[in-house]
């Protein structure tokens, strides 16, 4: 519906525009019709007057049609073709036809409009300028190819010319201004590196917008502080400059960082740390006072010859180092006082308490925006419960923290010495065929981050023909930077966090430590989804034969009737007993009876489907549960698992051991609608093949009239409150 909707209000505003062309045409074909007869002055002037009008008109709408294209397309070609008409009247006007010596004018109105309307609507006024010429040619009977030829020529060329300068000229200036921003960017990047504000050896060319902005506003402040406090200084001393210089991060070079003068010859280039009286201050640490210089003395700052008769030259101390000079001078031959110099002193000292509260600014700017980070990295691995979500939630964190191409987690066994890369993800997928991968524990960064507990490669840059990430049968693609970071938990190595990066630099000492940080909590988690993981297992699976417990068999058994009842399928449920179990606990022990009920767990889990249910009920008895089973394959089950366990020999220090087992099988729904009906009734058939000799496998069946047992042996009713039909239990024996 929104698509109809625009279209129409498009359809509106076209038809909207559409009375001007109607008015330039009919111009056009008034002056075809009216041939060459001169018009009269009075309706010559009301014509270029209405159209004045109407121009104005559409300059004001075009300058409101925004980025709507089709519109500002019309307004153009409106534009053009009134203005046509103007200067259409004012030709016809003067020279009575349309090849006098103001015919020209037409070029200029094409130049006009190919500077400043979309080249289709150019070539729209165009064609109407030179169809109209042709019409009014033609019916006047004085139409001339050649010249006409010559019409078409210049107009392509005039509109052509603007349409390729201009536009060449307006991309020129563009690109001139976005090298100058550039530029301005970057000068106040080198003022922040000068001050310290960002981190050296921090990778300038993909910074964050946050930390730029953060940058520029600092140096901004910081500009703005020194040169209230020179421009003050200047001022009271009356002195002829002011300067504060900044030494680069090398120490090579001092460059002027804010000042405050009268003279318009400053040398603005980098000066050498040693360079004349500058040098001076820098390597003796202390204030230097020059008087009567001459103008063939070379102060350092200045273009010229020196303009000035007195200097004085501050070292601004940052921890016992000179991190740069604040030079004084005057043109007159008198010289600085002590209560001047003492002035002077402590405009340095201002000077620099400036740039470090600046620098204590950003850096609690920074240590609040990396706690946001920890913040959401702990919220989101505090909401993570399994080891993939850990996972997912500890790369997204590191992903905000530091730009990277490629993450892998590896987990270790303590026991077998052994790693695995449990998750793995990259831009390119040249990491992503390594999950699952293991390895022993070796010389590799991997293994030595485990072993250290500590990150590695040193300050995260990667030497791929030295340096080895796993083992050598894993390889590892050549980045640049690489980070290792251990998974620590009280003081014991779960595994490693690895992130790599094209880019140089990336994990610089700006992001490091936070990243260690991230590591840490990852590896809390890690333990913690692992813990949650075996908590789960614990409550669902029995600890001596994981196999399912009761509660769990509970669970299935609801949602296998459920189904069953939906979609009416069979389920059958077995109970499977181990016979005279008490006496092998008692002449063997209750290691041997683990080992036996470990023995009929065993062969309960071989002969189960994908789709069944095997759980351990209590003791010795165990219940399986098998979807879409009716009682023939339910018995034809039993028979299997009574005859493997009666073939099964336990090794016990007295020898081998043979038990047996009893089974009772019972049909949903005949035996019952529920898990509880479903189990009486398997109870009562696995009673039955205990009374009836053991080693046996009985089925429930419900008769009509009364209830049979093999040898006449009377069963008792299942308990409950509802009694259950006269039934009869089938016992079948192998033979």
């Amino acid at each position: 519906m929104t698509p109809l909707v625009r279209a129409s209000l498009l359809v509106q505003r076209l038809a909207g525009h559409a009375w001007a062309l109607v008015l330039a045409l009919a111009l056009g074909a008034g002056l075809v019709l009216h041939g060459t007869r001169e018009l009269p002055a009075p309706l010559v002037l009301g014509m270029v007057g209405t159209y004045a009008v109407l121009v104005l008109r559409r300059l004001r709408g075009r300058a409101r049609a925004g980025s709507l294209a089709p519109i500002t397309w019309v307004l153009d070609a409106q534009l053009g073709t009134l203005a046509h008409a103007v200067v259409l009247i004012v030709v016809r006007r003067v020279d009575g036809g349309l090849d006098g010596p103001f015919y020209p004018l037409f070029y200029v109105l094409v130049t006009v409009v190919a500077a400043f309307a979309r080249p289709s609507a150019t070539l729209a006024v165009a064609a109407w300028l030179l169809g109209i010429e042709a019409a009014v040619a033609v019916l006047a009977g004085r139409f001339a190819p050649d010249a006409f030829l010559s019409h078409v020529g210049f107009v392509s060329l005039f509109a052509a010319q603007n349409l390729v300068f201009l536009r060449a000229e307006v991309a020129r200036m563009r690109t001139r201004a976005r090298g100058r921003i550039e530029d301005e960017i970057t000068r106040l990047k080198d003022d922040a590196r000068r001050y310290r504000l960002l981190g050296a050896g921090e990778d300038e060319r993909d910074p964050a917008k946050a930390e730029d902005r953060l940058a520029r506003s600092s140096v901004e402040e910081i500009h703005q502080s020194v040169h209230y406090a020179l421009d003050l200084l200047r001022r009271t001393l009356d002195l002829n400059t002011a300067v504060l210089l900044w030494q680069n991060d090398a120490g090579t070079h001092l460059r002027i960082s804010e000042l405050s003068t009268g003279d318009d010859e400053i040398h603005d280039a980098p000066i050498r740390t040693g360079d004349g009286v500058l040098g001076a201050v820098m390597v003796e640490r202390k204030s230097v006072s020059l008087e009567n210089l001459r103008p063939s003395y070379h102060v350092p700052y200045y273009a010229g010859p020196c303009p000035v008769r007195t200097l004085l030259a501050i070292p601004v101390m940052e921890d016992d180092h000179v991190r740069g000079v604040l030079a004084v001078d005057r043109k007159s031959a008198r010289a600085f006082s002590p209560q001047e110099e003492e002035l002077c002193q402590q405009a340095a000292r201002y000077c620099h308490r400036a740039i470090q509260n600046e620098r204590v600014f950003l850096q609690l700017e920074r240590a609040k925006v990396e706690q946001g980070k920890l913040y959401r990295a702990a919220k989101g691995l505090g909401a993570a419960l399994t080891e993939a979500e850990v996972l997912s939630a500890g790369v997204r964190a590191a992903r905000e923290i530091a730009s990277f191409d490629l993450a892998a987690v590896t987990v270790y066994d303590e026991e077998k010495k052994v790693h695995e890369v449990c998750a793995a993800t990259s831009k390119n997928g040249e990491i992503d065929d390594l999950v699952g991968a293991r390895f022993n524990h070796n010389a590799g960064l991997v293994s030595m981050v485990v072993q250290n507990r500590f990150p590695l490669p040193y300050k995260g840059e990667f030497d791929a023909t030295h340096q080895v990430v796993l083992t050598r049968r894993f390889p590892w693609p050549r980045l640049p930077s690489l980070l290792v970071l251990p998974l620590v938990l009280h003081d014991r190595a779960l595994g490693t966090l690895i992130l790599g990066s094209h880019r140089p630099h990336a994990f610089g000492d700006s992001v490091r430590p936070t990243l260690e940080v991230l590591a840490s909590h990852l590896g809390v988690s890690l333990s913690n989804a692992r813990m949650v993981q075996k908590l789960e297992t614990l409550a669902k699976e029995d600890g001596l034969t994981r196999l399912l417990n009761k509660r769990a068999l509970l669970e299935e058994a609801d949602a296998k009737i459920l189904a069953a009842t939906r979609f009416a399928r069979k389920l059958s449920l077995l109970v499977v007993d181990i016979d005279h179990f008490n006496r092998v606990n008692d002449v063997h022990g209750h290691d041997v009876g683990d080992l036996v009920i470990k023995g009929l767990a065993d062969v309960l889990r071989r002969h189960k489907r994908t789709t069944d249910v095997v759980a351990r009920y209590g003791g010795e008895e165990f219940v399986v549960l098998c979807e879409q089973t009716d009682e023939p394959g339910a018995m034809l089950l039993a028979e299997r698992i009574r005859t493997e366990l009666e073939k099964t020999a336990f090794h016990t220090r007295g020898g081998k051991l043979s038990v047996t087992c009893s089974l009772g099988v019972a049909t949903f729904p005949e035996a019952g609608t529920d898990f509880e009906g479903l189990f009486k009734s398997a109870d009562l058939a696995l009673y039955t093949s205990k009374r009836g000799g053991r080693n046996r496998a009985t089925l429930f069946e419900r008769r009509n009239s009364e209830l049979r047992l093999r040898e006449g042996t009377p069963v008792p009713e299942p308990q409950g409150s509802a009694r259950p039909a006269p039934v009869a239990a089938k016992s079948r024996r192998a033979r």
